[in-house]
């Protein structure tokens, strides 16, 4: 009877850890049973990636906001009106994509820092701020775009959205490059992860067993190794994911092994005791919106190149696609709890609900209805890990 108890807690201790992971291996099982194999397809799983990067982008921004125990309601907004700004500079004015996009994010960054000053030093709720940001800024996209849209924009624009990593080995049946490119990042991974295993255990701290730590590590390479054969198996290695892998990095160690990534989730986790203990927690907070936008830029260019037009409906709902995926991937709805990992799985598991009901014909009133379910069962599985 203790055996089987401790069974239990073992694997509850083990759902309530890698949930997210959990999930989503079986959505991806599942939708691939159900759409015949279409959904592991190298073309659609490349398009998964295309369609859902700006969701991936936002979500990375996001996290920073909900680990402060704040939402940001005005991103899908501030990509279409950032989509039109770059429209007209490249479109109408034949602006240098390597002029017009540095210009873009620093429009992101703008506004990022006036929502910022209203929520961190005026302390107005950062749902009223995001709120008049969200009508705001959608008002100033039509104004931009006069209603219409705008194309088509530079074929140098379109590449970084678009575009593949070229293959210098040539390869006809097989991407040689990113197939390396998988392989040494995925060893490279579990080294790290070793060091930082042996470290943790020299410091005295409570690691994992080394049976564990070996199946953690092979199923890494193996899901590493298994997504890169997929992309070789096609064009390779698309360049928005080569970005989304070097941001996912930069936010990873900004959250694990820097002042203010502590610092982030201190002012999130007790605001009044992390004032209490010196942090300047009215700049983090003001940075932290400064950051959304310029990753709301992002994913509003990535849409604009993705599109190859500035639309004034671009962006509708991202806002909750972004915040489903935080909250799905684990963070807290009172803040100071989450990972960039998680936001990314949350991320995915939004792109691939999208992908296999779209494929199985499911409308999209429906999928609405079951990813507003979804969000409600995340917040659900929050309270219940707690």
């Amino acid at each position: 009877m203790e055996k089987l108890t401790t069974l239990k807690e073992k694997a509850l201790n083990l759902f309530s850890k890698y949930s997210m992971i959990i999930i989503l291996v079986v959505l991806l099982i599942g939708f691939q049973i159900t759409t015949d194999g279409i959904l592991m397809r190298p073309l659609n799983i490349t398009n998964l990636v295309l369609q859902n990067s700006h969701i991936f982008v936002l979500s990375a921004g996001m996290l920073l906001v909900v680990l402060l125990g704040h939402v940001d309601l005005s991103v899908g907004s501030v990509m279409a009106f950032v989509g039109a700004i770059a429209g007209f500079l490249m479109i109408n004015y034949k602006v240098d994509p390597i002029i017009a996009i540095p210009v873009c994010l620093l429009v992101g960054a703008i506004i990022g820092a006036w929502q910022g000053f209203w929520v961190a030093y005026v302390e107005i709720p950062a749902f009223i701020v995001t709120l008049s940001g969200l009508l705001m800024f959608r008002g100033l996209t039509q104004v931009v775009l006069g209603g219409q849209s705008l194309a088509p924009f530079p074929t140098s624009f379109n590449f970084f959205a678009n575009g593949y990593l070229p293959d210098v080995a040539g390869g006809d049946h097989m991407h040689y490059v990113s197939m390396i490119i998988g392989i040494v990042l995925s060893l490279a991974l579990v080294f790290t992860q070793f060091r930082t295993r042996e470290k943790r255990k020299k410091n005295g701290f409570i690691v994992e067993s080394q049976t564990a730590f070996l199946v953690k590590s092979l199923f890494m390479v193996i899901v590493f190794v298994g997504g890169t054969y997929i992309f070789a198996t096609y064009k390779g290695y698309p360049i928005i994911l080569i970005i989304l892998a070097v941001m996912v990095a930069g936010y990873g160690f900004l959250t694990n092994k820097t002042v203010a990534g502590r610092q982030i989730y201190a002012t999130g986790g007790n605001k009044k005791a992390a004032e209490l203990s010196g942090i300047k927690t009215k700049k983090i907070t003001f940075w932290v919106f400064v950051n959304m936008g310029v990753m709301a830029a992002l994913a509003g260019l990535i849409m604009a190149a993705r599109l190859n037009a500035a639309t004034p409906q671009a962006g509708t709902s991202m806002e909750l696609d972004a915040m489903a995926a935080v909250y799905f991937g684990g963070a807290s709805t009172s803040g100071g709890i989450g990972t960039i990992m998680g936001a990314i799985i949350g991320g995915l598991v939004m792109g691939v609900l999208n992908n296999g009901m779209s494929i199985m014909g499911v409308g999209v009133d429906w999928q609405q209805a079951i990813k507003g379910l979804i969000l409600l069962l995340a917040v659900v599985l929050d309270i219940y890990n707690k």
